[in-house]
């Protein structure tokens, strides 16, 4: 379990809170599913003086009402058990997801912004890219990647802060924090190009700004390109599935 785990580990400090909680309720749903007669006189081990053999046996004749009632009552106990370790399990998907998809467009670590990936890792720009078809600084620095909105929307962007609207987007492009507010898109009739319009290079950053681009027609075949011409590399970035995590979680991998 160690590997999936070891990227984000704020919630997992919850575990062994909720691990008690499950372990406490197990232990009266299990025998009350069982044999509900086993429980009827739980609370009378917390009494200083032991019930007489007349009231152990009184608390023993349970009816079929009361004891469908206390089945009915552990079974939710045990759903409620299965419910708290699925929404910590869910925030960690989350929370990993997001640390992830942030490597993945170029983030380095950092223990401040890994503690909370989904709003300080990863966020959408909060400053709207130029799209004026100019630059003006001498020398632009380049953008490492961009992602094709095809349909289905990248399930992250379900999580992260000031998330861009994906029904507005053809291309999501990831750019360190710190060069966001120059970021340019050029749009031309044979290719897209993508810049950061500064003449200092972009430092590693441990936080990424995602920027929805809506393009003013269908990217075709259309190359994207960055300074110098070059191809910028398509990238697929996306939370693991539901089925995935389950199974890391299960094998430790």
């Amino acid at each position: 379990m160690a590997p999936y785990l070891a990227a984000v580990r704020n919630y997992w400090a919850l575990l062994p809170a909720i691990a008690v909680c499950v372990a406490l309720i197990l232990l009266y749903a299990i025998p009350t599913l069982i044999n509900p007669r086993w429980t009827s006189n739980i609370l009378g081990l917390f009494q200083q003086q032991s019930a007489t053999a007349a009231e152990a046996t009184e608390a023993a004749r349970l009816g079929e009402k009361q004891i469908r009632s206390r089945r009915l009552l552990a079974g939710g106990l045990v759903i409620g058990a299965l419910a708290l370790i699925g929404f910590n399990v869910s925030l960690n998907r989350e929370a990993n997801g997001c640390y992830q998809v942030a490597k993945a467009w170029g983030a380095i670590d950092d223990a401040k912004t890994d503690a909370d990936p989904c709003v300080n890792k990863i966020f959408g720009n909060f400053f709207p890219p130029g799209d004026n078809g100019k630059v003006f600084e001498d020398k632009q620095q380049p953008v490492i990647g961009y992602q094709v909105v095809d349909g289905k929307r990248p399930k992250y962007l379900k999580w992260i802060q000031n998330r861009p609207k994906h029904e507005n987007a053809d291309l999501l492009v990831g750019v360190g924090s710190d060069c966001a507010l120059d970021l340019e898109i050029i749009q031309d009739e044979d290719k897209i190009t993508l810049l950061v319009d500064t003449t200092d290079p972009c430092p590693p950053d441990p936080a990424i700004a995602i920027t929805a681009v809506k393009l003013k027609k269908p990217l075709g075949d259309r190359k994207i390109v960055t300074t110098d011409g070059k191809e910028v590399p398509r990238v697929n970035p996306d939370m693991e599935s539901w089925p995935s995590v389950l199974k890391k979680l299960a094998t430790g991998g």
